[in-house]
């Protein structure tokens, strides 16, 4: 249904954002950190079921839109790379407090002890309202779909699939090796920081890479 090469392109660029640590990626790791392997991958399942609905969203109704006007579908996307560079710049300047961020996290995790359905619930929160997928699937899904193909709605969904299969891996990742090495993050503010400073970049650089890229009618 979706053209291969498409395919390939849009996991590169999702890949790329997702392992970049935002709202769900931390939230995963103070759970981790906080609470254990089973609360950091009970929370990675609400999260990832709660961005599949900003792709229902998207694929179902601001999708349509976007897929009929040029003009939106510029306006949105341009919107979309203006606030990619701006997190990846308020991510490269805060690099030095990403330990504080961390810290945080954990003391809300573990002063909100609950059980699995509260933690899952307060995954899927996170991540239908985490601020930086919600651009990635305005801005960016659209331009990945092969209107020529038909079945634009199904292409979405296909998509945002692909999408969230890598979000589960990587979050799962991040919430295991957080709950495994627990002190290695919390004693080195330098690896800490390492991680926030590249983790801008690539923001920045994908922020560009939408702006630059598109459609072309």
């Amino acid at each position: 249904m979706v053209p291969t090469d498409r395919l390939l392109a849009f996991a590169a660029m999702s890949f790329l954002l997702i392992v970049v640590p935002g709202p769900s990626v931390l939230f995963v790791i103070g759970r981790a950190l906080a609470q254990g392997r089973r609360a950091a991958l009970t929370t990675v399942a609400g999260n990832t079921v709660g961005a599949y609905v900003l792709v229902l969203a998207v694929a179902f109704g601001v999708g349509s839109i976007v897929e009929r006007s040029v003009l939106v579908f510029t306006t949105l996307k341009l919107a979309g790379a203006a606030y990619l560079v701006y997190l990846g710049v308020k991510a490269w300047r805060g690099r030095g407090s990403l330990r504080a961020a961390f810290a945080g996290d954990v003391t809300a995790a573990a002063a909100a002890g609950h059980g699995g359905l509260r933690t899952f619930w307060e995954g899927f929160a996170v991540g239908v309202t985490n601020p930086k997928t919600i651009v990635f699937f305005a801005a960016v899904l659209p331009q990945f779909v092969d209107r020529g193909q038909g079945q634009v709605a199904a292409q979405m969904l296909l998509l945002g699939l692909v999408f969230n299969v890598i979000a589960l891996v990587s979050d799962a990742v991040w919430g295991l090796v957080a709950a495994t090495a627990r002190g290695w993050f919390a004693r080195s503010p330098r690896r800490l920081s390492a991680v926030g400073g590249v983790g801008g970049l690539t923001m920045i650089g994908l922020g560009v890479t939408v702006a630059v890229t598109g459609r072309k009618d």
